[in-house]
């Protein structure tokens, strides 16, 4: 077995943390030289190269990402067992990072990520990261993440071996505030020719299916706005500003957290959660209870690992 140098690591961690040898060197108090011969048999050791030059710049490469994050992980293990035997505590929280597709309503991932916060005995350390899918992918693909939720299943030509697993859906309904329900909302849908809309962003699978169904009705909307944000749509709607399309799953919270009115459902239409890991069988503990948590909760659904 080759061990791994663990001072080596730590250079190279500080440099990668600080951004330059130089800087490093301060922090360590170690020859700007010194660091760097022992970050070259760190390469050696590992057979990777974890910088590379641009310009007067050193950048980690592809490795030395993955190299980074391991050492996070190992330093920061480190020093959590420290503190756990200076303290007495009993253990440690499991970590679970969960990363958010942008598109998903806020509400629904509270819902998906309720469990942590009530169904565990022993702490559980959430670490949340929010963005567009591609990015927390590629956080993903380097164990950044655990798992990644959102509302559409991956598609075949993506760069990384990853599965799908489909935790449930739900209808779509149009919500709005009571004064426009009262203006628009007499005869549902047909009363809705030219009522203002909020849309949801072009890249969601429920602004794709709503385009449909107005389609089908043969209904023509007046759009007022295209958000990409789910709170800030909510927060228009409030306002009084158009209506919007929702999971159905939502109507109380979105009732009592913004006064809005559910008018009725699109039919046909449903919005479907997916959460997305590198392995076909779910091994992280939590990571498998949210799952089936989700199934319960949005209906139990076969599951699709593609």
């Amino acid at each position: 077995m080759s061990w791994l140098n663990y001072h080596h690591l730590l250079y190279f961690w500080t440099v990668a943390s600080e951004g330059t040898i130089v800087k490093a060197s301060e922090v360590l108090r170690l020859a700007p030289s010194t660091i760097s011969v022992q970050i070259k048999e760190l390469e050696g050791q590992l057979g990777e190269k974890l910088f590379k030059r641009q310009g007067r710049q050193l950048v980690l490469t592809e490795a030395g990402h993955v190299a980074a994050q391991y050492a996070e992980e190992i330093f920061t293990l480190g020093q959590e067992m420290v503190d756990t035997l200076k303290t007495g505590m009993a253990q440690r929280p499991t970590r679970i990072a969960v990363g958010v597709a942008d598109v998903l309503p806020k509400l629904i991932v509270y819902k998906l990520l309720e469990p942590i916060f009530d169904d565990f005995e022993d702490p559980v350390q959430l670490v949340c990261v929010e963005g567009e899918l591609e990015q927390l992918l590629g956080k993903l693909s380097v164990h950044e993440l655990d798992v990644v939720l959102t509302d559409a299943p991956l598609a075949q030509n993506i760069p990384i071996q990853a599965f799908n697993h489909h935790l449930g859906q739900s209808e779509v309904a149009v919500y709005g505030a009571p004064e426009l329900v009262e203006k628009w909302g007499s005869s549902w849908p047909e009363s809705f020719e030219g009522a203002p809309f909020i849309l949801p962003g072009s890249k969601t699978s429920v602004r794709r299916a709503l385009g449909g169904w107005l389609d089908r009705k043969n209904l023509h909307v007046h759009t007022i706005a295209e958000v990409e944000d789910r709170a800030l749509m909510q927060v228009l709607g409030e306002r009084g500003r158009g209506f919007f399309a929702a999971p159905s799953i939502l109507t109380d919270e979105v009732y009592e957290q913004h006064g809005l009115i559910k008018v009725g459902e699109l039919d046909g239409v449903k919005e479907r959660f997916y959460a997305i890991t590198l392995d076909r069988r779910i091994r992280h503990p939590v990571v498998d209870h949210l799952t089936q948590y989700a199934r319960r909760e949005l209906g139990e659904l076969t599951e699709e690992d593609e």
